[in-house]
């Protein structure tokens, strides 16, 4: 399963991030597990600069802004389309495609 990670201190541009992506998650019917994070500590491990910021399963994804619905929809669907991509084509091996 997907983890998904709101990095942010819990400001509200946190917070809406958070929301955000818990809705475009629930519209598009994607199993995964959503986790915020707060602890400064944590959120250096990424080498984030600026929060809010979106994580994928240990990749930062976005950071630095509140995304817009659509915006991190398409991000999802993206990172959701490569992953099949990868898995369906050849066992991930791109050299035979």
């Amino acid at each position: 399963m997907k983890t998904i990670k709101i990095l942010g201190t819990g400001c509200t541009n946190c917070k809406v991030t958070e929301a955000i992506v818990r809705e475009v998650v629930a519209e598009l019917s994607i199993e995964v597990t959503i986790e915020k994070v707060e602890d400064m500590q944590q959120i250096m491990e990424f080498d984030v600069m600026s929060t809010p910021a979106i994580v994928v399963d240990g990749k930062v994804v976005l950071s630095g802004k509140v995304p817009t619905k659509e915006a991190c929809k398409n991000l999802l669907v993206a990172i959701l389309a490569n992953e099949a991509m990868d898995a369906s084509c050849c066992g991930g091996n791109t050299s035979c495609c």
